[in-house]
């Protein structure tokens, strides 16, 4: 397994939230770890793994993944798919 990769899965579930995720990294760790991304045309991520999927806003400004709702969303589907800092 890739350290980068762990890196950022565990900079997702830190406290205080981060807001500074680069999105294109957080892609290739979810790709990493088994999650199949699709960007839909409405400027969204389809975020599908094991049956589970979600939707995510990508960021209009700039290329950090910032959004604290978006965040907290995908660390719930992230814990969904048992992709957590403990497990992997």
């Amino acid at each position: 397994m890739s350290q980068k990769h762990k890196v950022i899965i565990q900079k997702l579930f830190s406290h205080p939230m981060p807001t500074n995720i680069q999105w294109k990294k957080l892609m290739t760790a979810l790709e990493h770890f088994g999650i199949q991304v699709e960007i839909t045309a409405a400027n969204k991520a389809k975020l599908i793994k094991d049956g589970h999927e979600t939707l995510l806003t990508l960021p209009h400004r700039g290329h950090e993944f910032n959004d604290k709702t978006e965040i907290s969303h995908l660390k719930t589907f992230l814990e969904m798919v048992s992709i957590t800092p403990e497990t992997i």
